[in-house]
């Protein structure tokens, strides 16, 4: 197991690292929420939102994943692919 290679003071101590920065990053979500409640969004339209960008992103892997298909098939890189099908390389 990994803790035998790690005397315990160097694990607790990575541990507690951790836990400290998931604290941090906790608050640091809890008050963007607080922020986006205080501009007029509401939790149900956060949660939407959040929804539609996981959905988003997971179509947009999917075509990614075909382009680098067809790239392959054509012997090109999926750079070249881009401007044949109007994509910008932030796309």
């Amino acid at each position: 197991s990994p803790r035998s290679f790690q005397p315990n003071g160097a694990s607790e101590e990575a541990l507690r690292c951790e836990i400290e920065d998931l604290k941090r990053k906790d608050l640091a979500l809890d008050q963007e929420i607080a922020q986006l409640l205080s501009e007029g969004y509401s939790l149900e339209e956060l949660d939407k939102h959040i929804s539609l960008l996981h959905e988003y992103n997971e179509i947009k892997d999917v075509g990614q994943m075909l382009l680098g298909k067809l790239a392959v098939i054509r012997g090109v890189t999926t750079k070249q692919l881009y401007p044949e099908y109007d994509l910008e390389l932030s796309d």
